[in-house]
């Protein structure tokens, strides 16, 4: 019989697949789609994935074997791993970023290094940074993450290896599954105990201890022993809740063998017991696009559903789900924030039951490879899998098998674009692919859609179904344009509330109405000034100035999180004249509490939003009238239904309009349509207020007058003739070092050799807005492709000179992250 050999791909930063020999032991049980430990370089032990199998030995090379198989059946299907292909191809990325972004934590195992003193007694000389090490490990901190992150950069690789090579330091390598399964104590009566006269004769012999006869008893009517309607087992938990019985009555009947306790394994996905209900009927505009959707869905795999704010398009995603579950086949419904599950959840849970899965970052990696396997499970087993997951990007790399539909809602938003590491992908776009190599309709829906989404269905590539009425027939709500300026000259200003503001909140609240209020910075001040020397804190980590947190006391950095306690007295000069400047969400709440004394007063941003329930708690909170006052930054603009909000305030929309981005104005206009669309969604038309300094501003009369169109006009002649999405194609070159001057240099040299391709548009090398960020100096480089140009030889062409830059002898320390349709 031929020799097997395992092609794998390792959670590594790496392009290639690795060829393993499969010992005869496993050739029954390797399979592609299965995970496989392997050795890779002379200790490292690694979880790698199967990707396919063959009888061909690689020539001119020692084949190592693979020693262990990790699961019973594949993990993912051939269609999940045509799927990470393309990511690796089209964003310039490797199999190994995929695969670390693809699975979740607990699926991945890891080879942790464990550092150990040798002992020996002959006098060693060491550097200072050896020293270091030495000391972390005579502290007993043996694991060489820990190592690093404590002495951060005064670590060295370098000096670990000298320490290694001199002997005085050895490494162990132990392989570890992150994933352990959740058990709970379940108990059963003894099998022993097959009557009803047997278990009375063995609880008379209890008489003398009555503690545990009464447990007996509290056990056979709990579980209805010898009955019809019996239940076989219990959990522990269950049957001495609400009890006097400690768990060591339950030991003690362990012992006498008339009870049995084992551990089982559980869920740790919360299975809440819904009353199902129907499906509502659509009206007669939601009807008329819902039938709109499925004709264009006969000639074209992607439809864009332009629909208003509180049209109704999540009763139309609901029908569409609905069809695709009769069908047999699942559903995936993309949302941009968590903040958006809290509500839709519900939504979906009332019409599908537990069919539905919810698949987020804040879910502990445990309940993510629980879920992982639930939709998994449904190839085999439909009525334990999952149909529908709803879920934010990562959720596009579940290995569905029977997908039939793709959802993305609010499709314009950034959320959907993964910054870094990578791969620095967009879930929209990766959904249409999804679609594609599916056979499955792809629905993307925004009330504002992205300009290359509506671009793409004036094309022709995508369907187009406009839906521009309010559910209901409400109006859109009104907008009025408030004077930030003229209010300040006038002293009319209470607070950040411009008087027209301040008037509609206080007859809001004498009505019962509730508000949002939007400004797109959290924390009390965006800076501390002294008012002496004019110094302003900044991180030393970063080019940023730090946030003031007036909650905590400190001064802190939102891009490294570096912080300390605001100092008494200026750094610089000593003065204790500190000045806040600007106002973030904090200050806002902080303001408004003497100012509506009697209104109930929540905030909804990072801060605040830490924990797992916070969102659901907040938004509970608003739907159920015990919150008056909203204020939040972008996550209360985000598809959030309250239905007795009146009044939307923008604080601040000078900020939106002047941001130095091709974007900006696009933007602006999608933020502000977003959060006004929160307002008057259920009872009466509701109101909006925009405060600016800019009130002539051309934006923001289009914004008055909701008119996408005339904004999408304008916007597209600017990008036509500028060369910008989606008109052209955008890549970004980021190059980073912690010394600047090797940033310079490698960046120039990138872009000379990019330059001579003279059919790419070069800009830069340039630095950004922060051009330090954790230590490492930033400069970007960004191209301007022509959509005529073939992008995958372009693309060829841009990573064949990162390469070659990288590789040259100055260059080897620096990092080059690629970031193609950077947002």
């Amino acid at each position: 019989m031929p020799q097997l050999f395992a092609q794998v791909i390792l959670p590594l930063s790496l392009h290639d697949s690795f060829t393993y020999k499969v010992p005869a032991s496993l050739e029954s049980e390797i399979a592609p789609g299965k995970r496989v430990i392997v050795q890779f370089g002379k200790k490292k032990l690694y979880a790698a994935l199967v990707i396919s199998l063959s009888d061909k030995k690689p020539e001119d090379m020692e084949v190592k074997e693979v020693q262990e198989i990790l699961d019973e059946h594949p993990i993912i299907f051939p269609v999940n791993f045509k799927l990470w292909q393309w990511l690796a191809q089209y964003y310039c990325c490797t199999l190994g970023d995929v695969f670390r972004a693809a699975l979740p934590t607990g699926l991945k195992l890891e080879s942790k290094s464990k550092l150990f003193l040798t002992g020996i007694d002959e006098p060693v000389t060491l550097s200072p940074k050896e020293e270091l090490i030495i000391r972390q490990l005579q502290e007993d901190v043996s694991q060489l993450s820990d190592i690093e992150h404590k002495l951060g950069t005064e670590f060295s690789y370098q000096a670990l290896r000298s320490l290694m090579d001199k002997k005085v330091v050895y490494a162990e390598e132990k392989i570890s599954s992150k994933y352990k399964p959740k058990t709970e104590a379940f108990v059963k009566l003894h099998s022993s105990i097959s009557s009803e006269k047997i278990l009375q004769e063995k609880a008379d012999a209890l008489k003398r201890a009555k503690k545990q006869q009464e447990l007996l008893f509290h056990f056979c009517t709990v579980t209805n022993v010898f009955s019809d309607d019996q239940i076989n087992e219990i959990p522990k938990k269950e049957l001495l809740a609400g009890t006097a019985f400690s768990g060591n009555l339950v030991k003690e009947l362990v012992k006498k063998k008339l009870l049995v306790e084992r551990q089982k394994q559980v869920s740790r996905l919360e299975e809440e017991k819904i009353e199902q209900v129907s499906i509502n009927l659509l009206n007669k505009y939601q009807a008329k696009a819902y039938e709109e959707i499925k004709t264009t869905f006969e000639t074209q795999q992607v439809t864009l559903i332009h629909g208003i704010t509180a049209s109704g398009k999540t009763e139309i995603y609901i029908h569409l789900i609905d069809e695709m579950i009769k069908t047999g086949r699942q559903a995936l419904y993309l949302v941009p924030e968590i903040a958006l599950t809290t509500q839709i959840v519900k939504r979906l849970k009332n019409v599908f039951g537990n069919k539905v899965g919810i698949y987020h970052s804040k879910l502990n990696s445990q309940e993510r490879v629980e879920i992982w396997e639930k939709v998994l499970q449904f190839n085999n087993n439909p009525k334990e899998g999952y149909q529908v997951v709803l879920g934010a990007r990562s959720a596009v790399f579940l290995p569905f098998s029977k997908l039939g539909i793709v959802i993305v809602d609010e499709e314009h938003e950034n959320s959907f674009k993964q910054f870094d590491p990578a791969p620095r992908y967009n879930a929209r776009d990766m959904a249409v692919v999804l679609g594609y190599q599916n056979d499955a309709k792809v629905l993307l829906g925004s009330a504002t859609p992205s300009f290359e989404s509506y671009y793409n269905a004036l094309k022709n590539k995508y369907g187009l179904v406009n839906l521009m009425k309010r559910h209901s027939e409400m109006e859109l709500p009104e907008i009025l344009v408030a004077d930030i300026k003229r209010a300040y000259k006038r002293k009319q200003m209470r607070s950040f509330l411009t008087p027209e503001l301040f008037e509609m909140m206080e007859t809001a609240l004498e009505k019962n109405e509730q508000i949002i209020l939007f400004q797109n910075r959290r924390g009390y001040s965006p800076y501390v000034e002294c008012f002496s020397c004019g110094d302003i804190p900044k991180c030393r980590n970063c080019d940023v100035s730090l946030t003031y947190h007036k909650y905590k006391r400190r001064l802190s950095c939102h891009y490294c999180g570096f912080s300390y306690q605001l100092p008494d007295k200026c750094d610089n000069c000593g003065s204790p004249e500190l000045k806040t400047r600007g106002y973030g969400t904090e200050k806002i709440e902080d303001e408004l509490k003497p100012l509506f004394r009697n209104a109930r007063i929540a905030r909804m941003d990072l801060d605040t939003t830490q924990s797992k329930n916070a969102f659901a708690k907040i938004v509970k909170n608003l739907e159920e009238r015990k919150t008056d006052i909203l204020i939040g930054t972008q996550m209360v603009t985000k598809g959030l239904d309250f239905e007795h909000v009146s009044v939307v305030g923008i604080l601040n929309a000078d900020n939106l309009i002047n941001f130095p981005d091709f974007r900006a104005h696009e933007r602006a206009y999608q933020l502000i349509s977003q959060v006004a669309g929160r307002a008057g969604r259920k009872h009466k038309q509701g109101k909006v207020v925009i405060q600016t300094s800019q009130p002539d501003h051309p934006l923001i009369e289009l914004i008055r007058e909701q008119n996408y169109q005339a904004t999408l006009k304008e916007q597209f002649e600017e990008r036509q003739l500028f060369k910008y999405p989606p008109f052209f194609r955008l890549v970004k070159i980021v190059v980073k070092h912690k010394n600047v001057q090797s940033v310079d240099r490698a960046a120039n040299q990138l872009a000379q050799h990019l330059r001579k391709h003279k059919q790419l548009v070069v800009m830069g090398p340039e630095y950004p807005l922060i051009s330090r960020i954790q230590l490492w100096h930033h400069k970007e480089i960004w191209i301007k492709i022509d959509r005529k140009l073939n992008l995958d030889l372009v693309k060829k062409e841009i990573t064949a000179a990162v390469k070659t830059v990288r590789h040259l002898p100055s260059n080897s320390s620096c990092v080059f992250n690629i970031d193609v349709d950077p947002s």
